[in-house]
């Protein structure tokens, strides 16, 4: 058992410059907004973000995406300046991106390795099924608060962890979500329904399939909390827990035994996924 280190924020090799160099490209992303004669929310009207995403963008508060900042360059003709920073950026990304904070690399290593990952969730989307706004949604609303360099690395990493869906072969994934969380507007309704458009691509993927535990579930085998089960390749299975600012990854065999009994009783109990997919699509046209 591990008690997170949360007293301040992390401090990686680099962080700072990295900071410093968004800082600097959200200046002259204002500098060539201000100069076109455009207002935030019109230069997020151009470019599909919010006026809320630019302002953070500006003040250095947000990873500038390299596709923005090519786009703005392109809008208001800032002759590939920002198309360079973009290169830029897309560097500073890679260098931060597999930082975690120290309690949870042992479980990142082995979700990495992982052949079969199975969640079972109360309270918020899994992290490896979240969008960008919902994770910063999520990694903003801690307590004790964290500053924003943080805040940015830890979504960014925590994007870069997704990218274990796309390889080849990829892990067989299945995630039990409570309806409670569907139903949670975490971050608005605008980023709650992003993210509930994210479920539903996602549960298309054939090793993805996601299950809804619906609220008229009047008892079920998952009261005592959330979970994950995963099964790193040529290893045996094991589980992962997490209760306010304890961690634990538990090897024990008959503890995973009965997490794995647990969660089979939980996924009978919820919807199929087609079912569940067909909510989630009734939730989004309400």
């Amino acid at each position: 058992m591990a008690v997170r280190p949360d007293a301040g924020p992390e401090d990686p090799a680099g962080s700072d410059e990295v900071a410093d160099l968004f800082r600097a490209v959200g200046r002259q992303v204002k500098a060539a907004r201000e100069r076109g004669g455009l207002s935030q929310k019109e230069l997020g009207e151009r470019t599909g973000y919010s006026e809320e995403q630019i302002s953070s963008i500006e003040r250095g508060r947000r990873t500038p995406q390299p596709a923005f900042l090519t786009a703005v360059d392109e809008l208001l003709g800032c002759g590939g300046l920002l198309a360079v920073a973009a290169e830029d950026v897309e560097r500073a990304k890679k260098r931060r991106r597999l930082r975690h904070p120290e309690w949870f690399r042992d479980y990142a290593e082995l979700e990495a390795q992982a052949v079969e990952i199975c969640f079972y969730s109360t309270l918020t989307v899994p992290g490896l099924l979240q969008t960008e706004e919902y994770a910063r949604t999520v990694f903003t609303a801690r307590r004790p608060i964290l500053d924003e360099d943080t805040i940015e690395q830890r979504v960014s990493t925590r994007l870069a962890r997704q990218q274990i869906l796309a390889q080849w072969p990829p892990p067989v994934v299945t995630a039990v979500v409570e309806e409670s969380v569907l139903l949670r507007e975490i971050g608005g309704r605008l980023v709650q329904r992003g993210q509930l458009e994210h479920l539903v691509a996602l549960s298309q993927l054939r090793n993805v399939e996601i299950q809804v535990l619906p609220l008229a579930c009047e008892g079920h085998a998952g009261m005592e909390g959330p979970f994950i089960l995963l099964t790193p390749r040529g290893k045996s299975q094991l589980g992962y827990g997490e209760f306010q600012s304890v961690n634990r990854i538990i090897t024990d065999p008959d503890e995973v035994r009965m997490l794995a009994a647990r969660y089979g009783s939980i996924r009978g109990q919820a919807l199929t996924p087609p079912d569940s997919r067909a909510l989630i699509e009734k939730l989004l046209g309400e």
